[in-house]
């Protein structure tokens, strides 16, 4: 039988399969009948190899592409996790980080780049990890920061070295690129990294393919690359201090982690988890935290985020003797955060606007819907809620005591 009359056959048989013709005939009639019987390309025996390769190439991306959308679909329609064993180490209950859970699901078949967002402290690296579990295993992960690295000691790091290559350069050195070799190569704070690494980064990702230092032959990339930063690389890349062309490469995936801030349900797990965790190290007991220590930490903005707050934890723990464990260690860290973001006045990100309606409220209704949210937020604790409006508990007591007597 043609090619033809096979056509329909492995269309029906296998259809989410391509099919590519290689045929010896240069005919119109004919191409546009195979791609009517559902070829997905036509070439002719006379079309050069880096044609032909570069369009099975696009015929995969394309199939893995389509394979992504419908992994995506049925994670987001489903109601649980298909590895919820894979995220054991990262603990949450959030509804944020379950879906950027099922994005990951979704993505980690796939050989694009990963690219990992959020604040110092949110996360990224366990993410990151998350990913090697879910998608290959057994195979080497590696982790790099290159944050503060020059041109040449990123090459060298990335992708080694051949002998003489440079003085000093005695031994071929294995670069961490062909270490990952099957696995994952995870490359921290990228936002960092100088020009001329972003173009050899970006021809890592483009090309699949690097050269030693001292060497002219180029070497295969056999490792999934996984970026992360806590910068903005958008507002970077339109300064001008990150590339473009790198830029778009490294969104084929992105994952943005939320901070811990916007996750105040995570707070009484994770307080529970550094508890017993700090205890083991510290050989000591767990102890009972009073029942106003997570509406506390609720109220706090948390910039170091989830490390701060282990940090915190540990802190506090260190120095508890018996009893119940006290919150004042906590208040202490939380004033001293508290009074340097005080201090710096040009940071945009503490600045506090108000929009005012046309006509203004009065200064007694402005305060008491400022009391009513600090109580709110701390749940009707006054200590804490007294702290949120910077007057003393008995000022809050009085002025609770008006409003009451007022509405009566």
């Amino acid at each position: 039988p043609t090619g033809e009359q096979l056509l329909p056959l492995i269309t029906e048989e296998y259809p989410d399969v391509p099919v590519v013709v290689l045929s010896g005939l240069n005919q119109l009639d004919t191409a546009v009948n195979c791609m009517k019987l559902g070829a997905t390309d036509y070439y002719t025996k006379t079309t050069e190899v880096s044609h032909l390769m570069a369009g099975l190439k696009r015929i995969l991306h394309e199939q893995d592409l389509r394979r992504e959308l419908q992994t995506l679909k049925m994670g987001l329609l489903s109601h649980g996790l298909n590895h919820p064993d894979v995220f054991e180490e990262i603990v949450t209950r959030s509804p944020m980080m379950i879906s950027v859970f099922k994005y990951l699901e979704a993505v980690a078949c796939s050989c694009e780049p990963i690219l990992i967002t959020g604040e110092s402290g949110a996360g990224k690296e366990l993410i990151a990890q998350a990913v090697h579990r879910l998608s290959c295993p057994n195979a080497p992960w590696i982790a790099v920061n290159v944050a503060g690295l020059d041109d040449t000691a990123f090459s060298d790091t990335l992708f080694g070295h051949v002998r003489g290559a440079f003085t000093g350069a005695d031994k071929t050195r294995e670069g961490m690129v062909a270490k990952a070799a099957g696995g994952i190569l995870f490359l921290d704070e990228i936002g960092d990294l100088s020009m001329q690494s972003q173009v050899k980064l970006l021809r890592l990702l483009q090309e699949r393919e690097y050269y030693a230092l001292g060497s002219d032959a180029p070497r295969q990339v056999e490792a999934r690359i996984i970026c992360a930063t806590n910068c903005d690389l958008a507002d970077k890349q339109i300064a001008g201090t990150f590339r473009k062309d790198l830029y778009y490469r490294l969104c084929s995936h992105q994952v943005c982690l939320p901070p811990l801030r916007e996750r105040s349900e995570d707070l009484p797990l994770l307080l529970n988890h550094f508890l017993q965790q700090a205890a083991e190290k510290l050989n000591k007991p767990v102890p009972t935290y009073p029942p106003q220590l997570p509406v506390l930490l609720s109220t706090y903005r948390f910039p170091g985020n989830i490390r701060e707050l282990r940090g915190m934890i540990y802190d506090a723990l260190s120095q508890h003797q018996q009893g119940i464990l006290s919150m004042d260690a906590f208040r202490q860290a939380m004033a001293l955060e508290d009074y340097e973001t005080s201090a710096d006045k040009s940071c945009p990100e503490h600045c506090h606007y108000v929009v005012f309606p046309e006509q203004l409220p009065t200064l007694d209704e402005v305060a008491a819907q400022l009391v009513d949210e600090a109580m709110k937020r701390s749940q009707g604790n006054q200590s804490i809620a007294s702290k949120l409006l910077g007057i003393s508990q008995p000022a809050l007591s009085r002025r609770l005591k008006k409003s009451t007597d007022s509405s009566d």
